[in-house]
Order: structure tokens, then C-alpha cells, then sequence
């Protein structure tokens, strides 16, 4: 007979996930870093009893709030290319429901986070318990039911014996890299404490291999097939190039054959932007490069991506009539996207496997000067966006006529003294942070500023979330990138309004020595969104941070100035007003030499961030409107464009 430990259903856990590993390559790692927690009447007899008293390896992170500690283990385990993973506990309700944001987050980006929110009591004898919902048609429903929509593996542990299996298919999701994401054991109060004989068996170490699934030998044969009758081909840099780590083995592969390629927010910056055949980042957000090639590109090797609609511009942006897909993807529901021809694979095994197939063959793309001249004029506009200044009145944004920029900009100016515009400060920071530096970012104007114009020189140095563009991302997920490469200086490019949406954690990493730096893009509107609907025949509604005009009854006053260096101040950050290049270059230059964590309050002038370069997004505009500039947008943008986009 086996023999058992008598352990609690937390300690059991606890003592679980200290002998989970890892092994990708050869190289084999503790699976889980540490857990971060919030603890209330939930855990904090259960869980935190554990971690307490037997904590093994696991570090005890404790967080400040629960989505903001979740999104930190989010950035970790992204920086780690998902080798490496933090777990998640609160308690039961508000906490619980905090982390269901986050755990979207981590699903939507197909990024490994365990959840252990405490649950309302199994056996329902105190019944309604402090933050309980209660559900009259269904008593077993709680709080944790919504993690249901946003995981990838859900359970709820209402016996002890139940967590042995529940535990086991947990890691089997979390190490699975085509089916990964959030998963949830969410554990009932009373549980958590209750005593059961484990088998010893249960607490073996467990490795769990990455492995590097081959494709078939059909399906290269019709990729093949495909690029020999093909001249123009593009290559797709997404997220999954980079999980594999197959970044050496996609460059060779395009230089061999010629081939040049686009990186998705997930596949940036892990090569180069120096690399000749890297032509940027492509779709809505994509560069000029990218995007001029795309349209006339007769064959696409979308290698470990999720075909988002920012990557296809809607379905939009392929127009070549003879334009098909060869779809490399570890994951079989992706590789179906577009109607390609599915390569199911490991994207390393995958490419050493076309290469293989197409060396036997004279195969070459038809390209002459196409990819250098793209690429010189794409250089070139970088280089314009860099260093545009405001001049003054001879200065025409690129926005929509109904936007009165000069008499927002007067207002912001004489509100904050400052003219920098927002791809004059992106270059100034990329220019003047060490090039080994992570920057972070997930939501606002910036990711599509950054994917089209960011210089991306070293290895993960580019860490953008844009699978689900949470809002109050940056600052916390900076701490997880820190915590994942401690020796590397991390930025968080933040907007006002994200930046006050969620950071959380930035008294986390005072209070655990852990340096970051924060620079708040202050545009005192959600910008970007003040772009759609402008753009969109909308007139400005709801976007911009304005007082309650007491005439008009509407948010149409003045702008709301906000002192972030003050916020960021208190909870004893090094910080810096910058209202000029030279105050910024100042300020950069002496973040560096701190030991805390640093935030530049950024006064960035509204409507200056970088617009589309051959691009369509679909939006959901009114058909019918009292309006005629949103008929005559749906009319000329929306309709004709929907038309020529795929259909599916």
C-alpha cells in the first residue's frame, strides 16, 4: 500500500507545485518562481497558513491590488517565454473578481498564470458568508463561476481528494504551449483547511516537457507546393517564434530564401529592427515597410501568429487577388485561420522542416530591390518622426479637420508649458535608454506608435501586451519583467490614463527594492479612442479629462491637470517634471544612476502620436445618423472597405 502524508488541502498544493518542473531543450526549471497574494478571510488561514510554514522555494510576493499583482505575474512569465510562472491568490469575492481582468489578460495572450482565489464554503453551512454571491436559482454559483469565461482550465476543489487530478490537469494546460493561458482552481474556504492521507506518490517530482511537435510531411509538401509558384513572399513574426525561441531559425530562413519580414506586438523585438529583411511591424498598427509589402505580397508565411485583427488590418490588408497562406502554428485552431495551408508544429521544427523540403527544390523569392527600397523609406520616416517639434502655427497635425488642435494646444500649453510632442519623445527615449533595456507598454496610442516606430536592437527588449490591451498593465507587469531579468533596467510607457487606471504595484517595488521606471505620456485625454471617434465623423465625446462646465452641464471645461510626479512621490519614488527634450534627456540620464524606482511626468502635447500608413480597421460605425459626417463615413470608409475585405 502507498504510503501518505496527512496534509491539509492548502498545504497539499503548496507542497504540489514545489516539485512541478519545466524541461524545454534539454534545460530543465522549477516551474512556479513564488506566489503573489493579497490575503483575506478567504486564504489567509488556508493558503497563506501553508505558504506560511512550509513554503518550500516559493517566494511570497505580497501584492496591493489583485489585478495589479496578477497582471505583475502576467509580465513575468511573458519575459520568461513562459518557462517560468508565478501563481495567484486572493480571497473570495471583490478579491476574486479583482484577478478575473488579468486572468483575460494571460488567456488572450496565451500566457501561463495559476489562479487560486479562496471560495465560499463547500459545505454551505454559514451560508450567506461575508462577500458571498448569492445566486437564488443556483446556490452553487460564486464569484469564481466568472473565471469560467476567461481560462483555459477551470475547476473548483470541494474535496480534498479532488485535488490531485484537479492539480494534474492544471499543470498539464499551463505547460501546454498551442492550449495555454489562465487556469483557476478556485478553493472553498472550509477545504482549504480540511486534513486527507496523500498519497506520497502525488508529491513526485513531475517534469513537464515542452516539446518540439514536427509537422506532417503532407502538410510541407503542400507549403512547398504553394511557394514554388509564388514570387513574392512575407513572412509574419508572431509570439509563438518567440516561445520557441526560433528567432535564429526564421532569420536564416528568410535570408536564404529572400524573404522579408513583419512582426505582430508579440513577435517584436526579438530580432533586430538592424536586420535588413526585417521590414517592422505590420497591420493597423504596422509601419510603412511592412504594410506596403503586405498588399502586394502573393503568398503569406504567418509563423506563430494568432492572425489578430490589428495583424490583418481587419482581413483587409492581403489585396494581392492571388495572395495564400501557409499557416506555421503550434496550435491547430490558429494554423486554421485564413484558409491556409496548416503547418501544425513546433515553429523551429516547422521552418527546419520547410527549409529542408525547399533546399530540394531551386525555389528562391522573385525580389530585386523591393525589400531595400521599402526598407530605406521606412529608416527614413523614423527618422522624420523622431525629431518633428511643434513650431507653432505652421505646424499641421495628422488629424482630422474637425479637431480644433490649435486651440487645444494653446490650452495645453499654457496649462503645462510644454510643446514635446509624443513620437518626439518615443525617439528620445529610445535614443538615450541603454539598448539592453525592456520597455513595457500594452494600451492607449502607444503600442501603435511603438510597433511602427520603436528601434528594437536586443533580444525581449520590446515587452508589449496587446492581445487583450489592458489598461494599468505597464507599471505592474514592469515589476514581473524585473523580477524576471533583475539585472536589465525595465521602462514602463505608460498613458494618464492607464497610469491611472492601475499601478498598483509601484509601492510593491519600493517596498521590495525592485527599481523600475515609469514614464507617464500626459496628453490629458484617452487619446487615442479621442482619434477613433473623431476620425469616425464623431465630434469629442467622453474622451477628453475635462471639468464639469457648470454652463453647459457637459465634460467641456478645461483641461484636468494631474501631478503624477507628486502621486509617484509619495510612495517614495525618484521623480522628474520634464517639459522640454532637454529636461527629458536630463531626467533619463539621472533614472539611470537611482536605486528606486523613477517616474517622469511627461507633458505630451494631445493628437501627436503616430498615425496609420496604408491601413484599415473595421469599427463599428452608425448607419444611421443625424450626423452627415458619420453617414458620409459609412458611406466612403466603412462600407467600400468591408467589401474588399475577406469575409472570414
Amino acid at each position: 500500500m502507498a504510503k501518505t502524508i496527512r496534509l491539509t488541502v492548502a498545504q497539499a498544493l503548496v507542497k504540489f507545485l514545489n516539485n512541478q518542473y519545466i524541461e524545454f531543450d534539454g534545460k530543465e526549471t522549477p516551474m512556479f518562481e513564488g506566489v503573489f497574494g493579497i490575503f483575506g478571510h478567504g486564504n489567509v488561514v488556508g493558503l497563506g497558513q501553508a505558504l506560511q510554514e512550509e513554503p518550500g522555494h516559493l517566494v511570497v510576493h505580497q501584492g496591493r491590488n489583485e489585478q495589479g499583482m496578477a497582471l505583475a505575474a502576467v509580465g513575468f512569465a511573458k519575459q520568461c517565454r513562459r518557462k517560468k510562472i508565478f501563481a495567484c491568490t486572493s480571497s473570495v469575492g471583490p478579491g476574486a473578481a479583482n484577478m478575473v481582468t488579468a486572468a483575460a489578460t494571460a488567456t488572450a495572450n496565451c500566457i501561463p498564470v495559476l489562479f487560486l482565489p479562496g471560495d465560499t464554503y463547500s459545505d454551505r453551512q454559514p451560508d450567506p458568508v461575508l462577500q458571498q454571491m448569492e445566486q437564488p436559482n443556483n446556490l452553487s454559483v460564486t464569484t469564481n463561476d466568472a473565471f469560467k469565461a476567461v481560462c483555459k482550465y477551470w475547476d473548483r476543489i470541494t474535496r480534498p481528494e479532488i485535488l490531485m487530478q484537479a492539480a494534474v490537469h492544471a499543470m498539464r494546460v499551463l505547460a501546454d504551449p498551442a492550449d495555454t493561458g489562465a487556469v483557476c482552481l478556485a478553493l472553498p474556504q472550509d477545504v482549504e483547511g480540511e486534513a486527507y492521507d496523500y498519497p506520497e506518490y502525488f508529491f513526485q517530482k513531475r517534469v513537464h516537457h515542452i516539446d518540439r511537435p514536427a509537422p506532417v510531411e503532407r502538410a510541407i509538401r503542400e507549403a512547398v507546393e504553394v511557394l514554388k509558384r509564388k514570387k513574392k513572399p512575407l513572412m509574419i513574426c508572431g509570439g509563438g517564434v518567440k516561445y520557441s525561441e526560433a528567432e535564429k531559425t526564421l532569420l536564416e530562413f528568410a535570408k536564404k530564401y529572400n524573404i522579408p519580414f513583419g512582426e505582430t506586438q508579440a513577435g517584436k523585438g526579438i530580432i533586430s529592427w538592424e536586420e535588413p529583411l526585417n521590414v517592422g511591424g505590420i497591420g493597423e498598427t504596422g509601419c510603412l515597410s511592412a504594410n506596403k509589402l503586405a498588399k502586394e505580397a502573393d503568398v503569406i508565411i504567418g509563423v506563430g501568429t494568432r492572425y489578430t485583427d490589428f495583424t490583418t488590418s481587419s482581413k483587409w490588408l492581403y489585396q494581392n487577388p492571388e495572395v495564400e497562406f501557409i499557416n506555421i502554428n503550434i496550435s491547430k485552431f490558429h494554423a486554421y485561420k485564413m484558409d491556409g495551408v496548416q503547418v501544425v508544429g513546433d515553429a523551429q521544427a516547422a521552418l527546419q522542416a520547410l527549409d529542408k523540403a525547399l533546399a530540394e527544390t531551386s525555389w528562391s523569392s522573385g525580389y530585386t530591390d523591393e525589400i531595400k527600397t521599402a526598407r530605406a523609406e521606412y529608416d527614413a520616416e523614423v527618422d522624420r518622426l523622431y525629431h518633428i517639434e511643434y513650431t507653432g502655427d505652421d505646424f499641421v497635425p495628422e488629424v482630422d479637420d474637425d479637431y480644433d488642435f490649435k486651440t487645444a494646444s494653446k490650452e495645453f500649453i499654457e496649462l503645462t508649458g510644454s510643446c514635446l510632442t509624443q513620437s518626439q519623445v518615443l525617439g528620445i527615449v529610445n535614443e538615450n535608454i541603454d539598448k539592453n533595456s525592456v520597455i513595457v507598454a500594452a494600451s492607449g496610442s502607444l503600442p501603435g506608435d511603438l510597433q511602427r516606430a520603436w528601434r528594437a536592437e536586443t533580444v525581449d527588449s520590446y515587452h508589449l501586451e496587446y492581445g487583450f490591451s489592458c489598461m494599468g498593465y505597464e507599471v505592474n507587469a514592469a515589476l514581473g519583467v524585473k523580477y524576471a531579468q533583475p539585472d536589465r533596467e525595465v521602462y514602463a510607457l505608460v498613458g494618464d490614463a492607464a497610469y491611472m487606471m492601475l499601478h498598483s504595484e509601484l509601492p510593491a517595488s519600493i517596498q521590495e527594492h525592485t527599481k523600475i521606471n515609469v514614464i507617464v505620456f500626459d496628453n490629458m485625454m484617452n487619446g487615442c479612442i479621442n482619434n477613433l471617434e473623431i476620425g469616425h465623423g464623431q465630434e469629442t465625446f467622453g474622451t477628453e479629462f475635462r471639468f464639469r462646465n457648470e454652463k453647459s452641464g457637459q465634460l467641456d471645461g478645461g483641461f484636468v491637470p494631474i501631478d503624477f510626479a507628486m502621486n509617484a512621490a509619495s510612495y517614495g519614488c525618484k521623480t522628474y517634471k520634464v517639459h522640454t527634450a532637454d529636461e527629458l534627456k536630463a531626467a533619463l540620464a539621472d533614472a539611470k544612476k537611482q536605486t528606486v524606482s523613477t517616474l517622469i511626468d511627461c507633458k505630451v502635447l494631445p493628437k501627436t502620436m503616430i498615425h496609420g500608413y496604408g491601413d484599415w480597421w473595421r469599427v463599428g460605425v452608425a448607419q444611421v445618423s443625424k450626423n452627415k459626417k458619420i453617414q458620409d463615413c459609412w458611406k466612403n470608409l466603412m462600407e467600400p472597405n468591408i467589401a474588399k475585405a475577406r469575409k472570414y
